[in-house]
């Protein structure tokens, strides 16, 4: 019978688990909603592609320094200028058919410093992008001292959904992955009994 509370405290502490980073990017995404309801437009909406895209060119960028042209050839509205940019969004499975609306906006702010993350995107030039009101959805992830912010749009162009022969088999691996999951967790709470 003692397993049994050890089991649920160990199993909430790992669900508790929430990085870092991850806390920087959800205040980052508060404060550019915050920001857009100051200037009456609609609330950005959290796009899980997005995420994924923002995430791997968040990686790209890592280690590279912080300069003043630092993230100057990813520009706002095109396919940005990365050597392995449909290598990142097949991993995200995505085409650039559908993220051609979009914005892909990175900033470096040396250890991603809280009062200067939310102003290295409102103010500056991105802010044009967060003031547009075709963006509907957006995706952020962060690397390093980077912080790259996607925004989507509710046309095809900028939709970012998933490249459509994935739709399926990605369900399908995600309820197998449920499915998995809850069995590794009966089985481990069986062994604890």
């Amino acid at each position: 019978m003692p397993r049994l509370p050890l089991f649920l405290l160990l199993a909430f502490f790992l669900l508790s688990i929430h990085p870092a980073q991850c806390d920087e990017e959800d205040k980052l995404l508060q404060g550019i909603n915050d920001y857009r309801r100051s200037l009456n437009l609609t609330a950005l909406t959290k796009n899980d592609n997005a995420d994924c895209l923002a995430g791997e060119i968040a990686d790209q960028f890592e280690g590279q320094p912080c300069t003043n042209t630092s993230g100057s050839n990813t520009v706002p509205g095109t396919e940005p200028q990365l050597p392995n940019y449909p290598r990142l969004l097949d991993k995200c499975h995505l085409n650039v058919s559908n993220t051609r609306d979009g914005a892909v906006m990175p900033a470096c702010i040396p250890n991603l410093d809280p009062t200067l993350v939310l102003s290295n995107f409102t103010l500056s030039q991105y802010s044009d992008s967060l003031n547009d009101t075709k963006y509907t959805g957006v995706g952020i992830g962060s690397e390093g001292n980077w912080m790259v912010v996607v925004l989507t749009t509710s046309t095809p162009e900028g939709s970012f959904v998933k490249a459509s022969s994935d739709n399926v088999s990605a369900g399908l691996v995600t309820a197998a992955s449920l499915v998995s999951q809850m069995l590794l967790l009966l089985v481990a709470c069986l062994l604890l009994l």
